[in-house]
């Protein structure tokens, strides 16, 4: 099942909690490497992604796997 979030008009599943899936700022931050990077990266398909709209979100959690 999925859940609208009205306030940040984000998508996620019903187990997730809001910190589990980062903006590409955020994933950066939490990485320490600079956007451009996470950009070239995410081109090549070396972190796993999901683009929505215009905007790039990643799970924490298949980051962090």
């Amino acid at each position: 099942m999925v859940e609208l979030c009205l306030e940040t008009r984000e998508v996620r599943l019903m187990d997730e909690k809001p910190g589990d899936v980062l903006t590409i700022e955020e994933l950066a931050a939490y990485l320490k490497i600079p956007k451009s990077t996470l950009y070239k990266l995410v081109r090549e398909g070396k972190i796993p992604s999901q683009k929505i709209g215009r905007h790039w979100r990643f799970r924490k959690g298949a980051i962090d796997h």
